[in-house]
């Protein structure tokens, strides 16, 4: 695949800022001024008619005048000039742009009429902008400055993305005193083109960058946002902040889920899905600059905390709990080696107290001890300054010791001017450190739930085993009929049926329109049973005394439904009342009572939450959320963070419940909202679960249509593992073979694929001399985003029932989200045998239901054999002009 096409902005050969000016204070003057100041190597041309040279170089009327190619430009101009100005760029061939103007979305309908205008003549010519209304772009080892900020930003390996244009300041001018340096630095602002998908994927295959700070205000794009943080993330930590925690939608929900869960859960289980982590407050995002600037990272999260004060410690290891770090317990051999080293009086336990007397040896012993146990992941060296203590020494020290361990080792130098130097001495050697025990242990927490995170960003849903047992059309069917009357509300027995189509244990219901019926019902159904009223138009029952229990006899449903009537009419008016329904009493003597919902979150999709049920689910709101799809390990996360997770397990009288069953109705639930994009909000409520099994006691359903999207999963923030593409083929001698969408637990046999590869077909594959993958490359290879590109592999079962690749085709779309670029390898024992063919269809079809027009890709010349199926297969061929021996193909899809 060519550069990525942000290479234009963040290395540029060349750069002009229209709008650059002598006047003081200026933008053009000050983001002029700043490329100056930063040792841009590149040729640099100020545009400005009504100058003929700014800061001493040449000024030009506009682009066409400079006669020069120009990779950037950086637009400093009034909002309603930008449309102009970036149409004729384009004619020029310009296309990369950083637009710091604002008056754009935010300035109303006449704003939003000039960014329209503006991304249309960029889209016109290709031009990729970043902006309106940002603070700029850095490349500090480019000596690209390109922002009106005040700070000259380092060089180094962290990144930053942000909204804010403030906010990039506030860390800049933070990060310069603390010697932390940056790969690059962009604000977003408006983000009418390039965006926060667009920046991570750039970033996470950029070599300068290790580490990525977000600034989140809002994400315009979720399937877009959520690919480019997974892959991201897949190669280096992500810590994100986003404004706004506590805003709620302001959509009026439906259920119960929908009241209950906000925006802001929903962000932390998107997070949690794309293994990025969160930090609540700017000084949080301080201390994760400071530790991911560091380039440490952690196998583990087991702490062990060094201090010659005790409240500290005791503080440092509260918040560690909050915060689930593990505090380290120390091998015998670690405890004996403490025992000589330091006073009888030390706390003989984790934290180590070496007390208040506590000289550079203790600190020096104790931290080693520490670091050298294999039960210890991590160390915090925390320092107080007491009569007998020397920080700049102990800060000497444990930089030394810090050198010796590849484990992090940070400092917490606690006070202010006695420690000055100290803190000065960390942050010339790199070491992170911080001023409280709390964000001491937060620094290292983000090391840690990152490593933490990357399990769940691991997780590919497989479908259900029995899948083909579940009817998707007759739920479908179901929705559409009362779609088609104008209802969004499905009645109980209309949800019912619809889990019950998904194969969700459910309790059996009537309805009943009359007193009479209800009778019929009750004694179709059997004594006891539960009367609930029946209507479209309320959400909960229980708030017109729409529910009754235990009713046992023939009179007690005849005056129960007269009652309940009546009651509702009385106190909801205006509802229509379509009459009850009555289900037998589900009877469980150790039943608990849950509730499994979905909401449709306006930006992500999708949510499916879990928890306790009952009439009290919003006072007690015990609830955990998830991005569909599910799977096991999701699942078993979803359930433990909840409160009522406990009472699942076996206590007192009351025996464990069935946990395979929950489990088995929560991916139901998962393939649900995975098949039906009509689902707009689901209370499952409760559903009640004991030892021998559960069932759905009452449940609702609202529904709409959805809008009409060439990709079946265009609803979900996160694409499901594309089980319908799964086929088998058969050799013309007669060998079966599995073709699907390669997973992540494909990382063996992708390695072996590649590794028993002729040396002559691994250098056609890759263009390069390639023994095997490196790690970072099986990530890439097996771990891949099935919204943006796909891998299908070619399997054959083996006796044992392992599998054996045998080929391997895959596309990944290029940035204009209309074309994509593949590869192609094929088993050398394999080769000759329309299996290469037979892939490459396949692929094509894939990328045609995606709406890509254009495949291509690279072959080399003496590819020969290659170059042949191209040809087959319809693609056209020319020479590249970069390297005469390489061919660029490509067909219209």
């Amino acid at each position: 695949m060519g550069p990525h096409f942000l290479n234009r902005i963040f290395s540029p050969r060349s750069i002009a800022v229209i709008g650059a000016t002598e006047r003081k204070n200026a933008l053009g003057n000050v983001v002029f001024s700043n490329l100056l100041a930063s040792g841009f190597k590149g040729e640099l041309y100020p545009v400005n008619p009504k100058h003929k040279q700014v800061r001493g170089h040449k000024a030009f009327a506009d682009v066409e005048a400079i006669g020069r190619p120009v990779d950037l430009v950086v637009v400093a101009t009034p909002a309603r000039t930008i449309p102009g100005i970036l149409r004729h760029c384009g004619e020029h061939g310009v296309r990369g742009a950083v637009v710091l103007s604002a008056g754009f979305a935010e300035s109303g309908r006449a704003g939003k009429r000039l960014e329209e205008a503006m991304m249309e003549a960029a889209r016109e010519y290709d031009l990729r902008l970043i902006g309106p209304n940002c603070l700029g772009v850095m490349r500090p080892s480019r000596g690209l400055n390109a922002t009106f900020s005040q700070n000259q930003a380092l060089p180094g390996n962290l990144a930053l993305v942000s909204q804010s244009g403030a906010i990039c300041t506030a860390i800049l001018d933070w990060a310069q005193s603390q010697e932390i340096g940056f790969s690059a630095v962009a604000s977003m602002g408006d983000a009418s083109d390039v965006d926060f998908g667009d920046v991570l994927d750039y970033l996470a295959l950029d070599r300068e960058t290790r580490s990525i700070l977000l600034y989140v205000e809002g994400v315009h794009n979720a399937r877009h946002f959520m690919s480019g943080l997974r892959a991201a993330a897949r190669m280096k930590p992500v810590i994100v902040i986003k404004a706004g925690r506590h805003a709620e939608g302001s959509r009026a929900a439906m259920s119960h889920t929908g009241s209950m869960v906000g925006a802001d859960d929903v962000f932390d289980a998107a997070l949690e899905r794309a293994g990025a982590v969160r930090a609540m407050t700017i000084q949080q995002l301080f201390s994760a600059a400071r530790i991911l600037s560091s380039g440490y990272r952690v196998e583990g999260n087991r702490l062990a905390i060094v201090t010659n004060a005790g409240g500290p410690g005791v503080m440092a290891t509260d918040r560690a709990v909050e915060l689930d770090v593990s505090m380290a317990q120390f091998q015998t051999a670690t405890m004996e080696r403490l025992n000589q080293a330091l006073p009888e009086q030390w706390s003989h336990g984790n934290p180590v107290d070496i007390l208040g007397d506590a000289d550079t040896q203790r600190f020096q012993d104790a931290t080693t001890a520490c670091l050298e146990d294999p039960g210890v992941d991590a160390a915090i060296v925390m320092l107080t300054p007491q009569a007998m203590t020397e920080p700049l020494e102990v800060a000497r020290v444990t930089a030394q010791v810090a050198k010796k361990v590849k484990k992090p080792v940070l400092g917490c130098w606690m006070g202010d001017r006695q420690v000055r130097e100290a803190r000065e001495h960390l942050t010339h050697e790199r070491l992170p450190h911080f001023t409280t025990p709390e964000a001491s242990v937060e620094g290292f927490a983000y090391l840690a739930t990152y490593k933490r995170n990357q399990r769940l960003l691991l997780q590919v849903p497989s479908p259900l085993t029995d899948r083909g047992r579940t009817d998707v059309q007759g739920a479908r069917l179901i929705i559409e009929g009362a779609l088609a009357e104008g209802r969004k509300v499905l009645s109980t027995m209309e949800s019912k049926a619809v889990l019950s189509a998904f194969r969700i244990p459910v309790t059996q219901t009537m309805r009943a329109t009359s007193a009479s019926e209800a009778l019929v019902a009750a004694g179709t159904v059997g004594y006891p049973v539960a009367m609930k009223i029946d209507s479209p138009d309320i959400t909960h029952k229980s708030d017109v005394q729409g529910v009754r229990l235990n009713i046992s006899s023939a009179e007690s449903v005849r005056s129960a439904f007269l009652t309940m009537v009546e009651d509702a009419r009385r106190l909801q008016p205006e509802a229509r009342i379509d009459g009850v329904t009555l289900e037998r009493m589900h009877k469980s003597t150790h039943g608990r009572e849950l509730m499994v919902g979905v909401l449709r979150d306006p930006v992500f999709g999708p949510v499916i939450s879990f928890g306790s049920g009952g009439t009290s689910v919003e006072v007690i709101k015990d609830r955990a959320v998830a991005l569909p799809p599910l799977n096991e390990v999701i699942i078993e996360g979803m359930i433990a963070r909840t409160k009522v997770a406990k009472l699942l397990k076996q206590f007192r009288n009351m025996p464990a419940v069935d946990e395979e069953g929950l489990e088995q109705v929560l991916l139901r639930v998962s393939e649900m909202v995975c098949e039906l994009p009509e689902i707009q909000e689901m209370d499952i409520n409760p559903l009640i679960v004991d030892e021998r099994g559960l069932a759905a006691v009452d449940a609702r359903i609202s529904v709409a249509y959805p809008p009409a999207m060439p990709d079946r999963y265009a609803h979900m923030a996160i694409h499901p593992y594309p089980a319908h593409l799964v086929s088998q083929w058969q050799l013309p001698d007669g060998i079966n073979l599995t073709i699907r969408p390669i997973r992540p637990e494909d990382a063996r046999i992708e390695q072996e694929f590649v590794r028993h590869l002729s040396p002559e077909s691994r250098y056609f594959r890759f263009m390069q001399a390639v023994h095997e993958l490196t790690p970072q490359m099986l990530v890439r290879f097996t771990q891949i985003d099935y919204d943006r590109e796909m891998a299908l592999v070619a399997v054959q079962e083996q006796p044992d029932g392992s599998e054996l690749q045998v080929a391997v085709a895959r596309y990944t779309a290029n940035p204009d989200q209309l074309s994509c670029e593949f590869a192609l390898a094929v088993a050398d024992e394999w080769q000759g045998r329309g299996i290469g063919s037979h892939l490459m269809n396949e692929l094509m079809e894939v990328a045609r239901s995606r709406g890509l027009r254009t495949m291509e890709g690279e072959v080399l010349a003496q590819n020969t054999n290659m170059m042949a199926l191209m040809h087959r297969l319809g693609f056209s061929a020319r020479n590249s002009p970069e390297d005469e021996g390489i061919k660029l193909v490509s067909k219209r899809l």
